[in-house]
């Protein structure tokens, strides 16, 4: 509730100024932020893969790698470690807006940062739900199960496959999506989270 507590208002403020101050249509306001969600699963992937399952060989390296993720995955029951905390979390946000907004600028597009971003954003608050959702509970609907599925395999089976959380579409383009044939994994793991 922090974390959405925190976003729900900056995606707002971000849409809105990008509305009234940056004259931006509504459509285009629509399309960006889709567009933006869109990429948040895209980004969501490779950071999973590349970066919170980076094998370092400096012992630092491993400790900051650890602390991002790794502990996750000692204790993916946890309920405080489901989501990053907020303050890195407001810092990563304000590099990744500056780096959306300068890509933007070499389109002449800078002004969309203030559509795009907040459906970034949007996209984090939909991982982060279905991230702490997958851990809480069973799926509510059959469609999503091949999510849950691929999140505990991940989990309790194998960590080179299933990155993808809010979606198994870049698993699926990049080869690392679990078979249908695989096992399960551990038969607990959606039930409790610990308190």
């Amino acid at each position: 509730m922090v974390i959405l507590g925190i976003y729900i208002p900056v995606i707002i403020f971000l849409l809105n100024y990008g509305y009234n101050r940056m004259e931006l249509t509504f459509p285009g306001i629509v399309i960006s932020f889709f567009a933006g969600m869109f990429f948040w699963t895209f980004f969501e992937y490779l950071m999973h893969r590349y970066i919170f399952h980076f094998m370092a060989e400096n012992e630092k390296a491993t400790r900051i790698v650890y602390i991002i993720h790794g502990n996750h995955h000692e204790y993916p029951r946890d309920r405080e470690r489901l989501f990053m905390p907020p303050l890195p979390s407001l810092l990563l946000a304000l590099v990744i807006f500056g780096l959306i907004y300068l890509a933007g600028s070499l389109f002449n597009l800078e002004n969309y940062a203030f559509s795009f971003f907040p459906g970034f954003l949007f996209g984090y608050l939909l991982y982060g739900s279905m991230h702490y959702a997958i851990h809480a509970w069973k799926p509510p609907f059959k469609w999503m199960k091949s999510l849950w599925r691929n999140h505990h395999l991940h989990h309790y089976k194998n960590e080179e496959y299933g990155f993808g959380v809010s979606t198994t579409l870049w698993d699926r383009v990049f080869g690392t999506m679990f078979r249908r044939d695989e096992e399960t994994g551990d038969k607990q793991a959606p039930r409790n989270i610990s308190r």
